[in-house]
């Protein structure tokens, strides 16, 4: 009975480690992330006009990268508005210069986010002398977006497929049945503009984003210019709501909010993809993190728990279920926000359960409305894994599979590929799930802030996923970036950011070997010479200065 009483405890033990309620110190956990930012003296007179010159050296890259759009960003098939313009369309005709335009203006873009960097976040080692303001971060960010926002689609052709799901909708033909060729046509003018390989494949998308869709295809009919506008102005709200959203949950978290929103909101990955790329992951990601703000409001700002108290929950989890209508994944959010209420309640599993049904009937109940008030019903469910035919480079899961299909034909034992992916991806999806599961009970404990718990549990995701597109590395740091501040984040999230941001080709042209190498070449070269020619008027390097006058450091908002 001993051996027995033994094997039941550490059995207990095991188990309670493995789900983190038994865990080490905050400093030997994923805690270690996070500290307290202080606030510090705004930027002194110098710093005034290098903010000023990065800021113009931003815009001056967004407005190249607009330019090279016209001739290789994602132009339709047809009712291409630079057709046969005399002056418009010789970037068409020029599709090395327009590349290499494309490529120095993106470079020129991440490098002033960058040195806009040692305003917002300061350098590797800790927190700027002198950090600008809020005010002045918005009208930076807004003067970088303004460009992109007005060029041809860059960098993804998605907005096409939006374009063409929406219209089989407005057709009330159900696009979770039918894809564009089928339920378009071959010669649809809207079908011609999808890529080869998502023609025959029917919307994965939510019920939301298509109800929209097929208002903006009743408003828009066939003429894809205005399509593609009007879905750009939907991506801008969901920055828009991004913008919103993220300081407030920043300051919630102890977190600087011009620190978070530079590294979330002014992130080149939300520039290049989220506005130029016109996705609906910025609808996504905005009522995601502005339904965890109304949640949090309820949660931790009002006390007594009463019905105002309730009225900002309710409407916090209205928003992220119709945040989850749009894509799927960030249904997670309200496992955080009931593991936060759980928490406020008192940790138990009688709260984590009370929470659960509540929250839990507020999504089905949202969910049943919005699938019967579109009339598109839930036949989304069965198209979430339409996006698993791709094989993507990103995801780490594909990718082990691949090398080890590939190591098999080198030993002569056949493409295994297929098969090693069928055991890889489900091996990644249960880990994903085990770590989000750890991060919901860090939650509930008080280990973990919900925003940052959410961000960990979402990289989980994306590193992990079948398929991960450059921009969902956003879904991880934009919630990261309101809870995370340690270098140990924040070092490769901007490298990643960065790196990533450069890579990519734009899709509006096939180009040939001979032509990357030449426009890559003539990008280094403008950009050593523009390094060289500012080196005096911008902060490349460290700056040790003077502080402007004291004053007393304190924290922002609740310490997490």
């Amino acid at each position: 009975m001993a051996v027995l009483e033994g094997a039941r405890r550490r059995t207990l033990a095991f188990g309670r480690r493995a789900l983190g309620l038994d865990v080490p110190a905050a400093d030997h956990s994923i805690a270690v992330l996070h500290q307290d930012e202080s606030e510090v003296p705004g930027l002194n007179r110098r710093e005034l006009v290098q903010l000023d010159r990065i800021r113009l050296m931003g815009a001056t890259g967004t407005v190249l990268m607009a330019i090279s759009a016209l001739g290789i960003g994602a132009q339709p098939v047809h009712q291409n508005p630079t057709s046969g313009v005399r002056v418009l369309g010789i970037f068409a005709r020029a599709h090395t210069g327009s590349l290499a335009m494309c490529m120095t203006g993106t470079v020129i873009v991440v490098l002033a986010w960058l040195l806009l960097g040692r305003f917002a976040i300061g350098g590797i080692g800790g927190s700027p002398i002198h950090r600008l303001t809020r005010s002045q971060l918005d009208r930076t960010l807004l003067l970088w977006i303004i460009p992109l926002s007005v060029a041809p689609p860059m960098f993804s052709n998605d907005v096409y497929s939006y374009l063409a799901q929406s219209e089989i909708a407005a057709r009330g033909i159900d696009p979770y049945q039918e894809g564009p060729v089928a339920g378009l046509g071959i010669d649809n003018v809207l079908t011609n503009n999808v890529p080869t390989i998502w023609r025959d494949t029917p919307a994965p998308y939510g019920p939301l984003f298509l109800w929209i869709g097929r208002g903006i295809a009743e408003l828009t009919g066939d003429n894809i210019i205005a399509g593609v506008w009007v879905h750009r102005m939907l991506a801008l709200a969901g920055v828009a709501l991004i913008v919103w959203a993220l300081p407030r949950l920043s300051q919630r978290c102890g977190v600087a909010p011009v620190s978070a929103l530079w590294l979330g909101a002014a992130n080149p990955l939300v520039l290049f993809h989220l506005v130029g790329g016109v996705h609906n992951d910025a609808l996504m990601l905005g009522l995601m993190l502005a339904g965890m703000e109304f949640c949090l409001r309820a949660i931790e700002d009002i006390h007594p728990f009463d019905g105002r108290a309730y009225t900002w929950l309710i409407a916090g989890a209205i928003v992220i279920t119709m945040s989850s209508s749009v894509k799927f994944t960030s249904i997670i959010a309200l496992g955080f926000v009931g593991m936060a209420l759980a928490r406020r309640w008192g940790f138990s599993v009688r709260s984590v359960a009370v929470a659960a049904a509540l929250l839990g009937a507020i999504a089905i109940g949202t969910t049943l409305l919005i699938g019967s008030m579109s009339g598109l019903g839930f036949g989304w469910i069965h198209t979430l894994n339409v996006a698993n035919a791709v094989r993507s480079w990103m995801s780490l899961p594909t990718v082990l599979g691949i090398i080890t299909g590939f190591g098999g034909v080198l030993l002569g034992l056949g493409d295994h590929t297929t098969a090693m992916i069928s055991i890889t991806r489900p091996i990644a999806a249960a880990v994903a799930g085990f770590i989000a599961v750890r991060m919901l009970v860090a939650t509930g404990i008080g280990r973990l802030h919900a925003v940052g718990a959410l961000g960990v549990a979402l990289g989980a995701i994306v590193l992990l996923f079948p398929v991960v597109q450059p921009w969902y590395l956003l879904w991880a740091i934009v919630p990261l970036a309101a809870w995370a501040t340690q270098p140990v984040f924040r070092v490769p999230a901007v490298t990643f950011s960065a790196i990533v941001s450069l890579i990519l080709m734009p899709r509006g042209a096939e180009f040939e070997v001979f032509q990357i190498v030449g426009a890559a070449i003539a990008t280094v070269i403008v950009a050593v010479l523009f390094i060289v020619l500012t080196r005096h008027a911008l902060p490349w390097r460290g700056q040790t200065g003077v502080s402007a006058p004291s004053q007393t450091p304190k924290s922002y908002g609740v310490t997490s």
